[in-house]
């Protein structure tokens, strides 16, 4: 079994079994969340034209800012819309 730490709880981590791996993409909302760091953007751009070319449907989202977490109508938004979701940091 594969444990996941939150960076919000590491005195007390949550084990967590990861939900099954999707074997394509094609005809899936994939969720492109940026967090806000500098370039970003650039990452998520590149992702979108790769995502494209495999037949996903990419859709964008970003965080007011990186440094606080996500506010919680983004993430309800987020997964009502997505199938998956790729976050996306950089700088």
């Amino acid at each position: 079994m594969n444990s996941f730490l939150d960076p919000t709880a590491e005195l007390a981590p949550e084990s967590r079994i990861p939900l099954p791996r999707r074997h394509s993409l094609v005809g899936l909302n994939v969720g492109l969340l940026d967090i806000s760091k500098p370039r970003g953007n650039v990452f998520i751009a590149r992702l979108d034209e790769l995502l494209t070319q495999a037949g996903a449907i990419p859709r964008h989202y970003a965080k007011p800012t990186f440094t606080r977490i996500a506010p919680i109508e983004l993430k309800q938004q987020i997964a009502t819309e997505c199938d998956v979701v790729i976050e996306a940091l950089a700088d």
